[in-house]
């Protein structure tokens, strides 16, 4: 604070406008905002596809190119000086060849003060650009290549939006660190009037004539450093994408919007025409809660799916146009993996890719008509909903006025066709997600891949967005791949259930045969049923925690297997059974829970493996059940279903 304050108590307020009028001054100024600009321009031009480099493409080296570009940033500026003259000079390393080819020479002229400055400032650029690349999540990215963005496209409307922020505060940052430089370009370009004299070598030369005058160019030049500064507010450090008063504006609750805003809702228009690989959407007021709308006409061209994936994931698929398939697994299983196989966006497994007659594994993921909602949905923060949806139409060349019509037809059919004109950040989780879903409809995809595309919804709001999901894939004349964890979606909404477990498929079979017979433990459990591995043995399952499980229809002995008791079908009991149950256990209550109106005990016993019990809150009050009470279980050899693994 004290030199600043010692600029301002020193400066001759009086003669201020004379001093910064004068013709040298003047000059200076002039000089030294071409400098800057031309600077400006070098750096970006330069400094763009050097901080896109070494934020996303690894390369051996990688961190000492970046010492490299953040070098001028701590290295002394008059040594910076040097390294030019010594490299760009007459007697430098270039500077001979430059001046016998080109005739140029740099050093004591305007271009060496434009050299001098852009080595000193560029890096301001990089730094602040890298970071902002480095934190956007590629998932927005390749969002927008699964909607048929080619790479270009990706970049200008997707990419360079969202770090615009940073790109803004490194540039003005890196003109300002330009128009301020001294002492690369004294020692470089020398100090010569109207080529090389900027304000700071002025400010330098009046110092020895003039102090007063040099002090008031010297608070012009704090001037100039404060309103950038202040401009910027601390923008370079922000999330990219985001908007400075997201935070404080909370998005509005996820409710029935039919009700309470029909009266807001704008009138719809129709929509365009269906393309052969995707359903047109007719607007109307029809798309709100209740069913979705089915009167749209099916694609003209079916879209069957056959698919060999390799890698960490392996399987084949098949799958006939218009079936649902709910790809179900505990975490790290490879459902995740598998989709980005399916989009060709991962490495960690490669899909040999059929979609109908043509085989797309070639092709890169803009081309491959596959549609991908990922959990989070991936809204472009700086669209609007209407925007959003209609990208995929845009990119594919679509007129702006039909694609949006069309857009807008799609927001109808899940009910948020009100809410076209709203931001991400403006958007509820469920609401966000309905647009998420209507953008990749609206795409056409061949091949449609929703990553848990209902999980942020409260319960009865997805109640209502599985039904109308429920009626739009009805209409989909492709294949629907969904990743949940909610048996209650794998049920309803897919005509499949695909397990997986460590990369491998375990199971694909209709959801009522996953139902009555899970062949994985983590299914069964999902399901809510205690599930047990083991050997078969002559009379049951040798169970693989030890103990023996007694069965009424034991399978060949010898082969893996699988256990599946309902928690209804144990009984609890405070003194050891008697009577017909074959298979009885000493064990202890270690936790009860509620579920609806009965209640769930875990019980863990020394000759069984985990148990989990249902019984009704007045068996427990009878039987005074609590944490650390001892109990005996029993289990009927009928109740236990025994199926091969």
């Amino acid at each position: 604070m004290l030199p600043l304050a010692g600029i301002l108590a020193r400066t001759s307020w009086g003669d201020l406008g004379a001093h910064l009028t004068a013709e040298p001054t003047v000059r200076a100024l002039r000089l030294s905002l071409v400098v800057s600009l031309w600077a400006l321009g070098l750096s970006l031009l330069l400094g763009v596809p050097l901080a896109w480099l070494l934020a996303r493409a690894p390369f051996p080296g990688k961190a000492f190119v970046r010492s490299l570009v953040l070098l001028p940033m701590v290295l002394p500026p008059t040594v910076g000086g040097v390294a030019l003259l010594l490299a760009f000079g007459r007697r430098g390393l270039l500077g001979p060849w430059l001046e016998d080819a080109f005739g140029i020479t740099l050093p004591f002229h305007t271009s060496g003060a434009v050299l001098a400055a852009t080595f000193v400032a560029m890096p301001f650029l990089v730094i602040s650009l890298e970071g902002a690349l480095g934190g956007l999540r590629p998932r927005y990215e390749e969002t927008a290549a699964s909607l048929g963005a080619s790479p270009v496209r990706v970049f200008l409307t997707v990419t360079l939006p969202m770090v615009a922020p940073g790109l803004i505060a490194g540039a003005a940052l890196t003109w300002a660190r330009a128009l301020g430089e001294f002492g690369a370009t004294i020692t470089f370009a020398g100090n010569l009037p109207g080529a090389t004299q900027t304000l700071p070598l002025q400010v330098y030369l009046l110092l020895q004539d003039s102090p007063e005058a040099a002090t008031s160019v010297s608070l012009l030049l704090l001037a100039i450093a404060m309103v950038v500064l202040v401009a910027l507010r601390g923008r370079w450090t922000g999330t990219p994408g985001g908007r400075r008063n997201s935070a404080s504006r909370p998005a509005p609750p996820d409710r029935d919007e039919t009700a309470a805003t029909s009266a807001q809702a704008a009138p719809s228009a129709p929509a365009a025409p269906s393309a052969p690989a995707g359903p047109a959407a007719p607007a109307g007021p029809a798309a709100q809660e209740g069913p979705a709308s089915t009167s749209g006409p099916v694609p003209s061209e079916p879209w069957p799916l056959h698919a060999d994936v390799t890698g960490f994931t392996r399987l084949t698929l098949d799958a006939d146009p218009g079936t649902t398939i709910a790809v179900v697994g505990p975490n790290g299983a490879g459902k995740t993996t598998l989709l980005r196989a399916l989009l060709g966006l991962t490495p960690r497994a490669h899909a040999t890719l059929r979609l109908g007659a043509a085989d797309v594994t070639g092709l890169p993921t803009h081309r491959r008509g596959v549609a991908w909602v990922p959990q989070d949905g991936a809204l472009f923060p700086h669209l609007n909903a209407l925007a959003n949806t209609a990208y995929a139409l845009r990119a594919r060349g679509v007129p702006r006025a039909e694609a949006r019509r069309e857009a807008q037809g799609w927001l109808d059919r899940l009910g948020v066709g009100h809410l076209a004109h709203r931001r991400p950040a403006e958007l509820s989780g469920g609401q966000a997600g309905r647009v998420a879903l209507a953008r990749a409809l609206a795409a056409r995809p061949r091949l449609l891949l929703l990553d848990e595309p209902l999980a942020a919804l409260d319960q009865t709001t997805r109640a209502r967005v599985r039904h109308t999901l429920r009626g739009h894939l009805a209409d989909f004349g492709g294949v629907c791949l969904i990743v949940t964890h909610d048996p209650v979606e794998a049920v309803s909404l897919a005509d499949r259930v695909l397990v997986l477990e460590n990369g491998r498929a375990v199971q694909d079979e209709p959801p009522a045969e996953v139902t009555r017979h899970p062949r994985s433990p983590w299914v069964a459990r999902m399901l809510g049923r205690n599930a047990w591995p083991g050997t078969a043995v002559p009379d049951g399952l040798a169970l693989d925690g030890g103990g023996h499980l007694v069965v009424a229809e034991p399978l060949p002995a010898g082969g893996e297997a699988l256990a599946v008791i309902a928690p209804e079908s144990v009984s609890v009991h405070r003194e050891r059974p008697t009577g017909s149950p074959r298979n009885v256990w000493p064990g202890t209550v270690r936790e009860i829970t509620s579920g609806g109106s009965r209640l769930r005990l875990l019980i863990t016993s020394p000759h069984a493996p985990e148990l989990i019990a249902e019984i009704t809150p007045q068996a427990a009050a009878d039987l005074g059940l609590a944490d650390g009470v001892h109990v005996w279980t029993s289990v009927k050899a009928t109740e236990a279903t025994v199926v091969p693994l």
